[in-house]
């Protein structure tokens, strides 16, 4: 016998040994924090390589038994996502490999996955560009034959209060009020000259950035289309946060921040009118959060499709 084959062999295994005065059934066991690389096409068929935090768990159906294999779960892990791009049919045969590795413990597998995707974004006016992370969060599970999988990502957007904005164009023609009497005759020059002075602007309604956080299920055999998400999103919104900007892009965002006041109900339903039209996901969760300007609080709706036992009512 070598001394590699003594040293294996003498090796103790507490994990084996039953502790019968704890004994009880655990909903998940597993390891999360597991660092890793994984490859992601977000559906424009550039795959990119993210390091990614993962967590990968199994549950414990056996009173008797003291723990699981971590390792057997963490090897699984390390090999299927850092060599195979994530798709739904990987995250099941990784979630089966789970189940199967355990066959006499678990019945349940589950994988969450969080790392960030650069997305190149133009400018509004400009020929510039510039690179924007979005966040990806992946959860799957797996019990029996039924898989779930959900994508969540976050859209970073302008709001501008509409309430602020009415409230500021009052004070703008209580200015023009009284900087030209209502019996005088007006000169044109004098009042583009006044409309591009800072008493042609006395008050500005206030904005603030805001997120909409996204959580989709797509259905059975879509893939995993973040690009198309956030471009659905963003077009809703009007204002997502921009990159590279130069003045004429500043002076855009501004036209675009003008045109679309919004309360954060207003967002929210702008969001779920055009994440209904995707027939490629079978439900949808959605946090807006506008963080406040005026207010040390900040202002938050939620909306969903509204499937039966989907995500409507559920705040995360």
């Amino acid at each position: 016998m070598t001394n590699q084959e003594n040293t294996a062999r003498l090796l103790p295994d507490v994990a084996v040994h039953a502790q019968p005065h704890l004994a009880g059934a655990l909903d998940w066991v597993g390891m999360a924090e597991i660092q890793v690389p994984v490859r992601f096409d977000a559906g424009d068929g550039d795959v990119q390589r993210a390091s990614a935090r993962v967590g990968a768990f199994v549950n414990l159906k056996r009173p008797d038994k003291r723990g699981i294999h971590m390792s057997r779960l963490y090897l699984q892990a390390e090999q299927a996502l850092s060599t195979q791009t994530l798709s739904a049919e990987t995250l099941q045969a990784l979630l089966r490999g789970f189940l199967d590795s355990h066959a006499d413990l678990s019945d349940r597998a589950c994988l969450s996955i969080r790392f960030e995707h650069l997305v190149r974004r133009p400018a509004l006016r400009s020929a510039n560009s510039g690179w924007r992370a979005y966040p990806v969060t992946i959860e799957a599970s797996l019990t029996g034959s039924a898989f779930l999988l959900e994508l969540g990502t976050e859209v970073v957007y302008s709001s501008t209060c509409p309430a602020s904005a009415a409230l500021s164009r009052q004070l703008i023609q209580d200015q023009f009020a009284s900087d030209f009497a209502a019996d005088a005759t007006l000169d044109r020059a004098a009042v583009l000259e006044w409309l591009g002075s800072e008493k042609g602007i006395v008050a500005t309604p206030h904005a603030q950035r805001s997120v909409a956080c996204l959580r989709v299920r797509p259905a059975a055999g879509a893939p995993l289309q973040l690009i198309n998400l956030i471009d659905r999103v963003e077009a809703a919104l009007g204002t997502p946060v921009q990159t590279a900007v130069k003045r004429q892009d500043e002076q855009a965002f501004a036209l675009a921040n003008g045109g679309n006041l919004m309360f954060c109900e207003d967002a929210a339903r702008r969001i779920q009118k055009a994440l209904d039209a995707d027939a490629a996901l079978d439900d949808f969760h959605i946090r807006v959060e506008h963080q406040e300007s005026l207010h040390p609080h900040d202002a938050v709706a939620y909306a969903s499709k509204g499937v039966d036992g989907g995500y409507g009512g559920v705040k995360f």
